[in-house]
């Protein structure tokens, strides 16, 4: 359920801030696939083997993912995590209680 890599050893969600648009967050196993899935976005597809071995380079040659962005889809997300985020913009200040 975590999306770290080998260059990136922040434990992280997969779920950016504030989630997916138009989906929310991804609570279950998921997998990333490489390219585009055509249809609408909860849509169900079914992964299985080949029937024939792939021959073409792109399809043998091995990925070596770096890096995986879960910043917020949202406007201009800059920040992977909720930590990071609070680290950033500081403890919020609670307001004083005056007695009247």
């Amino acid at each position: 359920k975590s999306c770290m890599t080998e260059s990136d050893l922040t434990e992280k969600s997969i779920t950016p801030l504030g989630g997916f648009p138009n989906y929310g967050e991804i609570t279950n196993d998921w997998v990333m696939l490489k390219g585009a899935v055509v249809g609408v976005k909860k849509r169900v597809i079914t992964l299985r083997k080949s029937t024939r071995p792939t021959s073409k380079r792109v399809g043998t040659e091995k990925i070596n993912l770096k890096f995986i962005d879960t910043s917020s889809k949202y406007g201009h997300g800059r920040f992977q995590t909720a930590e990071e985020k609070a680290r950033f913009f500081g403890r919020p200040v609670p307001e004083k209680k005056t007695k009247a």
